[in-house]
């Protein structure tokens, strides 16, 4: 029984330390010298490098830099850094980012740094072209779809389930028979109508928890998949799919429309608005639409493509202005026609146009509340696209770049966008 209790203690404290080990020693920061990161066309940005070891200069830190238009740095350099700092210089003479990495090289690894500096972001404007038939591709997508039943399917989970709030795994049909949509709904438990909230995911294959704080508040909520499987099995069902038959499924059908795998995708958001309304205590005014990368760009589409949609928040939206590249600027992810130029994908830039953010933005209507937020450093979604995606609504609007971000989110950027779903709500 000894032997017992003195290994079960030595696993609480291996536990214990494992559960504190929290950032790194060694931090590579690149600052500029305007607080907000902006400047105009033709302006100099000043940058400081500081290789830092315990919050101080690192003596004779070893990097290598790149610097210049995001996606497209044309300077490149290494050095090493006596008093582990560095001061670089850029500018712009056309609107965009400036972009700076750092990499130092510290006891055999490597710790990168990075800044966007934003040079008139207000004036970006996008290359993609919007195809004449556009909206009526979409709109006959949606009323075909439409012809297929909801059929719907409800399982309570009540694991998750709380005092306030009931939480069930649904599914309904989407763009033919038997192609089903998953996702968690979350319903306060209190009888009443409902202001609701649909939430898009990320690129990816992963199960989901469903949004109940949300809903706690006074929401319904629906948290959905995209891939037609349901969504509370172990994670290693979805790293197989995506190791497997999904791998790069961003990829599928990318030269044809109508088979292409956002196609259906895009038609499951809609469908999703159809069971909020058919199937739930919605009070039929507030209905928003929130994700994050690819859910940046699903909340795009849900917004142009139904006017249901009263408010939505894309934050750092994916697939945005493919074609940019082809004019050597910085493109959205995935990156479709950056590493050829386009050559021989000639088809695929015209599907793309189909498939592009921006060209959703550009039918959100002055009913629709739009809240944006994005990072300067994100090297997955380049702010570049994100200001042309938010420079291209029309519609009410608001801008809270977090400058510091890669593609991620801090705490207080989390906050005020929650804080942002709710007022429009009217809970706040």
């Amino acid at each position: 029984m000894k032997r017992l209790l003195t290994l079960c203690c030595a696993m609480m404290v291996v536990m214990g330390l494992s559960a504190q080990i929290r950032g790194e020693e060694i931090q590579v920061l690149v600052q500029p010298d305007r607080p907000d990161w902006t400047y105009k066309t033709g302006e100099t940005a000043t940058f400081m490098v500081y290789v830092l070891k315990s919050g101080v200069p690192l003596s004779d830190a070893h990097i290598d830099y790149a610097a210049g238009p995001e996606m497209y740095q044309d300077v490149k350099d290494s050095f090493v850094l006596p008093d582990g700092t560095l001061k670089l210089t850029g500018t712009m003479d056309q609107p965009g980012f400036y972009r700076v990495d750092v990499t130092a090289h510290v006891g055999g690894k490597d710790y990168k740094g990075a800044c966007g500096a934003a040079f008139s972001p207000e004036q970006l404007q996008p290359s993609t072209v919007m195809p004449n038939d556009f909206s009526e591709f979409w709109q006959n997508a949606i009323t075909e779809a439409r012809k297929t039943e909801l059929n719907p399917t409800k399982r309570l989970l009540p694991e998750r389930c709380t005092k306030n709030v009931n939480v069930y795994e649904v599914s309904f049909q989407n763009i033919l028979p038997d192609y089903r949509t998953y996702g968690i709904l979350c319903v306060p438990v209190k009888e009443g109508k409902y202001p609701a909230l649909l939430r898009v995911p990320g690129a990816g294959v992963r199960p989901y928890g469903g949004d109940v704080w949300t809903a706690a508040q006074g929401a319904i909520t629906l948290e959905i998949g995209i891939h037609g499987v349901p969504v509370t099995m172990d994670q290693k069902v979805y790293d197989d799919m995506f190791h497997g038959a999904l791998n790069w499924y961003w990829e599928f059908y990318t030269d044809d429309r109508d088979k292409n795998y956002y196609k259906r995708v895009v038609i499951g958001c809609i469908r999703a608005l159809d069971y909020i309304e058919e199937f739930t205590p919605w009070n039929g005014k507030e209905m928003g639409v929130t994700g994050s990368s690819q859910g940046g760009f699903l909340t795009l589409a849900t917004a142009a493509l139904d006017k249901r949609i009263t408010y939505y928040a894309p934050v750092h939206a994916a697939l945005c202005d493919h074609t940019n590249s082809l004019r050597g600027i910085a493109c959205g992810w995935p990156h479709y026609f950056y590493y050829n130029k386009g050559v021989g994908q000639e088809k695929q830039i015209e599907v793309s146009r189909y498939y592009d953010g921006i060209n959703f933005a550009r039918l959100i209507t002055d009913k629709q509340q739009g809240w944006f937020s994005f990072g300067y450093n994100d090297d997955v979604v380049p702010p570049t696209t994100a200001w042309e995606t938010y420079n291209t609504v029309t519609a009410p609007k608001a801008i809270s770049p977090y400058q510091a971000t890669w593609h991620f989110w801090f705490q207080e950027q989390w906050d005020e966008w929650e804080d942002w779903l709710l007022k429009q709500m009217h809970i706040k």
